[in-house]
C-alpha cells in the first residue's frame, strides 16, 4: 500500500515539476503533511527504490523538516548520493549546517559527496574547515580534489588564498585540480570586479611549469582580465613557445578593436608559416578590414600554404579592397593559387567584385573569360543576363555553349525572344543542343511554360529541320495539349530526322495524355527499334499518378500483349509494383515462371501484396506463399515474410 501511494505522489510531483520549469521555476507548493510522509517512507524499512524516489520528491517539496532525516543518511553508501540531491535545492541555511557538520565524520565517497555539494550550494562558512582539511597530510587523493574544485565554485577571495596557498605545495593531478578551482576562483573575482585578485591568480598560473592547457588559459585569462590586455598580448605574439603563442592569437578572437588587428599584423612577416597561418585564419574571423593589406601582400608571395590562407582570409573578410588582388591572382602560374583566387572572389560580395568580373567577361582572353562566366554563375549575378546572351554570340565555341548554359541557369522568360533567335542563326549541332538546353530551362522556371507553347509552335514551319528538332525536344519538356498535338504532327514529317524527334519527344512525355498515341505506334510501327522505343515509353507512362487504378491496368494489360523482350518484362514489373490491385498481383505473378524475370516478379508481387493486405488478407496469404516458393533471394523473402505477417 505504501509503495502504490509513493509511486502516485511521484507521478504528481513529476508533474508539478513538469509546471514549473514552464512558470520560471516556481517553487512547487508542498503540505507538512506531504512532506512528513516522505520523511516517514526515509525512517521506515521501506524497499531501496521508494526511499531514492522519496528523496528525488523531497529534492522538489523539501522543506526544513526533511532535513535532519535527508542529512541522516549522508553516511550511508547506499543513499548518500540521493540524500544529497533531495538536500541540495532546500533553501535552509541549515542544509548547509548540516553539510559542514558532516565534513568531520564522513570518508571516502560520501565525503567526496557531501564536499562537491558544498561546492554546488557554494557556502563561504565552509571554506575554513576545508582550509583544514587540506592541511592534513594523509588526506586522499579523490578528496583533495573535491576539496579544490568546491573551493573554486565558492570563488571569493579566501578560497583563492587557499588555493594558491596549495598550489605550490602540491603536484602532479592534484596539482591540475587546484589549478581548475584556481580558474573557477579567477573567474568569479572578475565577475564581482575584482580584477586585479583575478589577475594576480592568473599570472601566477602562467608562471608555472605546468601542463600546456593550463598556461594557455591562464594567458587567456590575464589578457581578457587585464584593462590594457593588448599589451600582453603583443608580447605573446612574438613568443617562441608555440602553445602561448597559439592562446594569445585565439584569445585576440575575443578581443574588440582596430589595434587588435594592428597587433596581429604588425611582426607577421617575421613569423614561420604555421605561426602566420594561425594569425591569418584569426584575421579572416575577425572580418575587420584594416587586415586587407597586410593579407594582400602575404597573398602576393611567400609559401604556397600562406598564401592561400591569406586568399581564403581575404574572401572571410568580404572588404572591396580584395578584388584587385584576387583578380591579379587569377593568372598565377601556381594551378592552386589561381583557383584558390577563383574561389575566393565568387564570394567576395558587392557591386565592385561584380563588376570586375564582367570586365573579364570582356576580355580578349578566353580562358580569362571562362572563367568569368563561371564566376558569373556562382555569384548569381542575374544582372549579367544581357552580357551573357552577347558572349552567347562569341566567336569561340566554348564562350557560347558556357554562355547559354548560365542564360538558362540565371535568365527568365525575358530572354526567349533573344534565344529563339539565337536558335534560328545556329548552324551547328552544338551550339543548337546549347541553346535548347537554355529555352527548356527557362520555360520551366516560368510559373506557366504552357502559356509559352504556341510562341515555339509558331516557329516549327519557318525553321530548318535542325531547329525544328530543338523546338520538338523543348515543347516535350513543357508538356501539355498544344505541345502534344505539335509533336504528334511531326511524327509523319518526311524528315527522318524531325520524325526521330518527335517520336522521342513522346518517349519522355510526362503525362498520360500521349499513351493513346505511343500505344498505336508500339502495334503498328514497322522498325522494332522505334516499337521498343514507344512501348517502353506507354509502359514509363502507367507511374502518372493522375490514373485511376482502372486505368493503370488497363493500360498494363495493353503493354503486356505486345512485350516480347525480358527489359520490356522488367519495365513492366516496375510498374505493376506500383498498382495496387489483386488483378495487378494476378498479372505479375504470371511471370514468375520466367527464370529471367522471376525476382522482378516476386518483388512486383510482394510490393502489390503489401498495397492491398488489410483489404485482401487471404488472397495476399496465397500469393506470398507462391512467391516465398518460387525465390531464393534474399531481401524478396524478407519483405515477403513481413508482409504476410501483416496478412495474418
Amino acid at each position: 500500500m505504501l509503495k502504490s501511494k509513493i509511486k502516485y505522489m511521484l507521478i504528481i510531483a513529476l508533474l508539478l515539476a513538469c509546471g514549473v520549469q514552464t512558470f520560471g521555476q516556481t517553487v512547487v507548493p508542498s503540505t507538512k503533511q506531504e512532506v512528513n510522509k516522505l520523511v516517514a517512507v526515509l525512517k521506515s524499512n521501506a524497499q531501496i527504490k521508494d526511499k531514492m524516489d522519496a528523496c528525488r520528491l523531497l529534492s522538489i517539496v523539501g522543506t526544513k523538516d526533511a532535513i535532519a532525516p535527508l542529512a541522516g543518511l549522508l553516511g550511508d553508501e547506499q543513499f548518500s548520493h540521493m540524500a544529497r540531491y533531495g538536500l541540495e535545492p532546500i533553501p535552509e541555511a541549515a542544509v548547509d549546517e548540516a553539510f559542514r557538520e558532516a565534513l568531520g565524520k564522513l570518508k571516502g565517497r560520501p565525503l567526496v559527496g557531501v564536499i562537491g555539494s558544498i561546492g554546488v550550494r557554494r557556502d563561504v562558512k565552509a571554506v575554513e574547515p576545508m582550509k583544514e582539511m587540506l592541511m592534513q597530510h594523509d588526506l586522499d587523493d579523490d578528496v583533495t580534489s573535491a576539496i579544490v574544485r568546491a573551493l573554486g565554485k565558492i570563488g571569493n577571495s579566501e578560497a583563492s588564498e587557499i588555493l594558491t596557498t596549495a598550489l605550490e605545495h602540491t603536484s602532479g593531478e592534484n596539482r591540475v585540480a587546484v589549478c581548475e578551482g584556481l580558474f573557477r576562483c579567477a573567474e568569479n573575482l572578475a565577475s564581482q570586479g575584482k580584477r586585479r585578485e583575478a589577475v594576480a591568480i592568473y599570472d601566477q598560473m602562467l608562471e608555472l611549469d605546468s601542463p600546456h592547457q593550463v598556461r594557455a588559459g591562464a594567458l587567456r585569462g590575464a589578457i581578457l582580465t587585464r584593462s590594457r590586455g593588448l599589451r600582453l598580448l603583443q608580447q605573446y605574439l612574438g613568443s617562441d613557445d608555440y602553445i602561448l603563442f597559439s592562446a594569445a592569437v585565439q584569445t585576440a578572437q575575443e578581443l574588440t578593436g582596430s589595434g587588435v588587428t594592428k597587433a596581429l599584423t604588425a611582426g607577421l612577416n617575421g613569423l614561420p608559416a604555421d605561426n602566420q597561418i594561425l594569425v591569418i585564419q584569426t584575421l579572416g574571423k575577425r572580418g575587420e578590414a584594416e587586415a586587407c593589406p597586410a593579407l594582400s601582400t602575404l597573398a602576393r608571395s611567400g609559401a604556397k600554404s600562406v598564401r592561400i590562407a591569406a586568399i581564403q582570409s581575404m574572401s572571410e573578410i568580404g572588404d572591396a579592397s580584395a578584388v584587385p588582388v584576387l583578380v591579379e591572382l587569377l593568372n598565377d602560374g601556381d594551378s592552386e593559387i589561381s583557383q584558390a583566387a577563383q574561389e575566393s572572389l565568387a564570394s567576395v560580395p558587392g557591386h565592385q567584385a561584380d563588376q570586375a568580373v564582367i570586365e573579364m567577361l570582356n576580355s580578349s582572353q578566353v580562358s580569362r573569360r571562362l572563367i568569368a562566366l563561371e564566376l558569373i554563375s556562382r555569384r548569381r549575378m542575374t544582372s549579367s543576363v544581357p552580357a551573357l546572351l552577347k558572349a552567347a554570340s562569341d566567336d569561340d565555341q566554348k564562350i557560347r555553349s558556357s554562355a547559354l548554359r548560365k542564360v538558362g541557369e540565371l535568365g527568365s522568360l525575358t530572354e526567349l525572344p533573344a534565344l529563339l533567335d539565337l536558335l534560328i542563326k545556329f548552324k551547328s549541332s552544338q551550339d543548337m543542343d546549347a541553346v535548347e538546353r537554355a529555352l527548356s530551362a527557362i520555360c520551366m522556371k516560368a510559373g506557366n511554360p504552357e502559356s509559352h507553347t504556341m510562341t515555339l509552335v509558331g516557329l516549327l514551319n519557318r525553321v530548318e529541320p535542325m531547329q525544328k528538332v530543338a523546338l520538338l525536344h523543348v515543347l516535350g519538356v513543357i508538356g501539355g495539349a498544344d505541345s502534344l498535338d505539335a509533336v504528334r504532327a511531326e511524327v509523319t514529317n518526311a524528315n527522318e530526322v524531325v520524325r526521330d524527334a518527335a517520336i522521342s519527344a513522346l518517349c519522355s512525355w510526362k503525362t498520360a495524355d500521349a499513351a493513346p498515341y505511343l500505344l498505336e505506334l508500339a502495334k503498328d510501327s514497322p522498325f522494332s527499334s522505334r516499337k521498343t522505343a514507344t512501348l517502353r515509353g506507354y509502359i514509363n507512362l502507367v507511374r502518372d499518378e493522375s490514373l485511376s487504378t482502372e486505368k493503370k491496368l488497363e493500360m498494363c494489360r495493353e503493354a503486356s500483349a505486345l512485350i516480347q523482350r525480358t527489359e520490356e518484362k522488367k519495365l513492366l514489373l516496375g510498374v505493376l509494383g506500383t498498382v495496387p490491385s489483386v488483378e495487378a498481383m494476378s498479372m505479375a505473378m504470371t511471370y514468375m515462371a520466367d527464370p529471367l524475370v522471376r525476382n522482378e516478379a516476386c518483388f512486383a508481387v510482394v510490393a502489390i501484396c503489401d498495397k492491398i493486405v488489410l483489404q485482401n488478407p487471404d488472397a495476399v496469404a496465397d500469393a506470398i506463399g507462391n512467391v516465398l516458393k518460387a525465390t531464393n533471394n534474399r531481401n524478396v523473402t524478407r519483405r515477403a515474410k513481413q508482409v504476410l505477417d501483416k496478412a495474418k
